[in-house]
């Protein structure tokens, strides 16, 4: 264009209407140009000779994005929702409970993007059965858990003993950072921030000792024991629920 290159107009344009959707089409391939088109933050990006049927998809895709993204949202949601509802049922073991969940809460998450509400309310009933069923699982094993079976899952006061330790044997600088309260919802939410930066290696569960109150459970984690275990060996630094102070800084 005479005057004004087509970055300079992008420039102008953004200026005028940040949230103005832009395809930017040229014929230059140069890759500093694309850099700074996307950069710039334009929405598609198209190399001349273009075909009709080209700038017809971009729009499309910028125009009916969202709809087309809560409509296979929503069907791929409601195939998955039986082979979900038949697992739940199905006398699943505890790993087959930590990928009900990873699923359960992806598809939260999933939904939530896509602003899809009636299939919201349709996971939100559904997450509430399996933590019914979850809740009888619990409850027929966790006398066995306690007692540490073979094939018990890893409690609190496993945790640092089976998952921590193992690294210090490698002798590299290790941070354990533990955030109380933290939901794998949140964590997911999170975790899109810290790989911007970071690499997720693994990614695994353990189950809480029951209660689950700060003051057993995370005291549990630190002391690799039971709370009866440091009532018995650290007598003058347990309290009782009748004891003034607390037992969060154990």
């Amino acid at each position: 264009m005479p005057g004004m290159s087509g970055l300079e107009t992008l420039a102008k344009l953004k200026e005028n209407n940040a949230n103005l959707p832009i395809v930017m089409i040229t014929k230059n391939e140069a890759e500093t140009v694309m850099e700074e088109a996307i950069g710039s933050q334009i929405d598609d990006y198209l190399i001349k000779p273009v075909n009709p049927n080209q700038i017809l998809l971009t729009l499309k895709k910028l125009i009916d994005n969202k709809r087309l993204i809560r409509e296979k949202t929503t069907s791929d949601y409601q195939v998955e929702f039986r082979q979900i509802f038949m697992e739940i049922n199905s006398g699943l073991t505890f790993n087959d409970w930590t990928n009900v969940y990873r699923k359960i809460i992806n598809w939260e998450i999933k939904l939530d993007d896509s602003r899809t509400e009636q299939m919201s309310d349709i996971l939100s009933m559904q997450k509430s059965e399996a933590n019914a069923e979850f809740s009888k699982y619990v409850i027929r094993n966790y006398t066995d858990w306690i007692k540490e079976k073979e094939d018990s899952p890893i409690l609190s006061h496993q945790l640092v003993r089976k998952k921590v330790l193992p690294h210090l044997q490698a002798k590299k600088p290790i941070f354990l950072v533990v955030l109380d309260n933290l939901r794998f919802d949140q964590w997911k939410i999170i975790e899109r921030t810290l790989i911007n930066n970071f690499r997720v290696n693994s990614e695994d569960f353990y189950f809480s000792i029951l209660p689950t109150s700060t003051q057993y459970s995370r005291n549990s984690i630190f002391a690799g024991m039971l709370p009866s275990d440091i009532e018995k060996h650290y007598p003058s630094y347990w309290k009782n629920d009748t004891d003034d102070g607390g037992k969060k800084s154990l």
